[in-house]
Order: structure tokens, then sequence, then C-alpha cells
């Protein structure tokens, strides 16, 4: 199956702003959700590839606010435009992104993120000279979230002065 990411909307059946019920249904169309220990929604399919919902608080709370979808190990295809974000080398795609969005290295670990849209790739290390490390090599991880999601207090006390709100 092939998914395509659509920030700041969605990617596949789920969209950011759905209920939790909503994006239930949603998953249910791909498979059996995984059963967790605190309820969250978390697919797995045969392919490896994985989809975890995340939920807002405040303003957007009840609704999905970011969209996690983890790389698989065969079949499945996950692209952002042109790009399959886990069927390339972690650095051919940040250049490929690079002609459509601003993508900048994370401060904090070895992934990237493209704030505006909210678009962030992870990976737990970086090994760009061993595509047999692939853990390393590729991303393991694209997140879509709602603009402001990772916002400071400060950030988004701005974001709600300049009258745009946390929403979808």
């Amino acid at each position: 199956m092939e998914f395509v990411l659509d920030p700041p909307h969605g990617v596949g059946p789920l969209s950011l702003g759905m209920t939790f019920d909503e994006a239930r249904g949603a998953l249910e169309t791909l498979g059996r959700l995984t059963p967790t220990t605190h309820g969250e929604l978390f697919l797995h399919l045969p392919s490896g590839l994985s989809f975890s919902v995340g939920f807002g608080v405040g303003p957007t709370r009840g609704r999905v606010n970011a969209i996690e979808v983890w790389r698989p190990h065969e079949q499945d295809v996950v692209r952002y435009r042109d790009v399959d974000v886990f069927g390339l080398p972690a650095l051919k795609v940040v250049e490929r992104l690079r002609h459509h969005v601003d993508i900048v290295p994370n401060e904090d670990d070895d992934g990237f993120t493209a704030r505006r849209l909210y678009l962030a790739l992870w990976r737990p290390f970086a090994e760009d000279d061993d595509p047999d490390e692939e853990q390393g090599h590729f991303f393991q991880s694209v997140l879509l979230a709602r603009p402001g999601y990772d916002d400071t207090p400060a950030e988004a006390a701005a974001r709600l002065a300049a009258g745009h709100e946390p929403g979808y």
C-alpha cells in the first residue's frame, strides 16, 4: 500500500482534528488495532508499518493533533510529494524535501523537522555511510502534527496574540 503525507491535514485515512472515535474508525479500515496500556490508538500492519495517534490538550483536547508513522520492513510506501521517506537514505530524503519545504536538523537528536508544516523525521542515530545499519541510515518514523505542535509557551502565546489559534 502507498500512504501519502499531507501536512497539515493528515496521512492515509487519518486527519488532524479527528475525534478519538473518528480516528479509531479510520485506523480500523487498515487493520486490527493493537491494544495499549493507556488506551492510545496504535496500529501495526504485517509489513511493519505502524501508526500512532496523539491527542491534544487545552483547546485541542480530544482531537488528533499528531500522527506518527513508523517505517515498514517491506511493501508499504510512505511519501511526501515525490519523496519515499522510508525507502531512501535519510540524507537523500532531506535533500529532496528541501525542494519543497524548509527542513532543518533537530538540535537534540539526529532527525529533521519542517516546523511550518509540522513534518518531523526521526532516526535513533546517524549512520550515513553504512546502508546495512538501517536504523541510522534510514528514517525510522515521520510525525505529522498541527502547526504549533511543539511551540514553547512564549511561541504559543505569540501565536494566540496574532490570532492563530491552535487548530486544524
